[in-house]
């Protein structure tokens, strides 16, 4: 049994039947990365029946904090800190990763009193977080602790300790950090969601910190942004012949057309399909009015919509383009999905 990833003719080096160098079965192997699976999937189930009254403390701390969360850990632990800083920091809650070794060296002067300091330590009892503790209490900087025992020393110095403890590591030695980091992990996009709840955080806030990517994009891109309007705007009356609103389609590429009314408002749409769809009926085109083959109510996006929406509607309802309405309902643009391609929005 070869790597799926190999292909006739192209060597990726050893396979798992190199006996030399796997000393377990196939089967074997998926069996202990199910396990893992399981074990660390228990463990930050775990997790949500211990939530209490101390997370809710330590929600409050944050929220009522004017500075920065200050996170911080050693090793496996310090290498989470770095995502659950990121994490915070993305979702309203301005974070930094301190490395603690570095912070006894300097780097405590980027600490001040109005940050919350949050410390990651499955033991409870690294050094290098410990030899903190007297600076931190002389400043009056509030401690938040993630540990797996809550009777460790930096658990009872804390002003509130979250319980991150698990039954068991995923690694069969019982020695690499894995349900433990997992479960660390977990409990920190838990803070970070509920302080995004908690502030009212939206899409829109979010964006702000995300302007970069096709993420960015999604969430800042609006209809008004990538819509064709003015004289770019196909539209006919329902009462032309549909030479014209061909005329239109062909013009615009845009493969459809707006129709209105004698006063002006949108009544309907012509499309490529519609074309199609009646073309063994009509032996001149000219003979026959756009109403006769016009698609009544079309959808439509209001131009204040995210162009997120506009894909979302395509997709749902398998069309290509969508006209554009104004909050009043007026008619003031048509896209169509390769004016999402070409924006990134997609």
């Amino acid at each position: 049994m070869r790597w799926a990833a190999d292909a006739p003719g192209h060597d990726i080096g050893p396979t798992l039947n190199d006996d030399k160098l796997m000393r377990k079965s196939s089967e074997d192997i998926l069996a202990t990365a199910r396990q893992v699976l399981r074990t660390e999937a228990e463990a930050i189930s775990a997790l949500a029946a211990r939530l209490d009254g101390s997370f809710l403390t330590g929600v409050g701390r944050v929220l009522a904090c004017s500075g920065h969360v200050i996170v911080t850990g050693m090793g496996k632990s310090g290498h989470v800190g770095h995502k659950i800083a990121a994490t915070l920091a993305s979702t309203g809650t301005p974070a930094f990763f301190v490395h603690p070794a570095e912070a006894s060296h300097g780097d405590l002067g980027m600490i001040r009193r109005d940050d919350v300091l949050l410390a990651l330590s499955n033991s409870g009892e690294t050094e290098e977080l410990l030899r903190l503790l007297p600076v931190i209490k002389r400043l009056g900087i509030g401690l938040l602790a993630m540990t797996g025992n809550p009777d460790s020393t930096l658990a009872r110095h804390a002003d509130v300790h979250l319980d991150t403890s698990v039954d068991q590591e995923a690694c069969p030695l019982g020695l690499a950090p894995t349900a433990s980091t997992s479960a660390q992990l977990a409990l920190g996009d838990a803070l970070a969601v509920a302080l995004l709840e908690a502030r009212g955080f939206t899409a829109e806030d979010f964006a702000r910190s995300h302007p970069g990517g096709k993420l960015g994009r999604r969430l800042l891109v609006s209809i008004a942004d990538v819509m064709h309007s003015g004289d770019e705007l196909p539209r006919v009356a329902e009462s032309a012949p549909l030479t014209d609103a061909i005329f239109e389609m062909t013009r615009s590429r845009l493969g459809m057309c707006a129709v209105l009314d004698p006063v002006g408002e949108l009544v309907g749409v012509v499309t490529d399909g519609d074309l199609r769809r009646h073309a063994d009926k009509f032996s001149d085109l000219r003979a026959h009015r756009v109403d006769s083959v016009m698609t009544r109510n079309p959808r439509t996006v209001t131009d204040s919509e995210l162009a997120a929406v506009a894909v979302e509607i395509m997709q749902t309802h398998r069309i290509q383009g969508l006209l554009v309405t104004d909050r009043s309902g007026r008619l003031v643009g048509a896209l169509n999905f390769q004016d999402l391609l070409q924006a990134g929005v997609v």
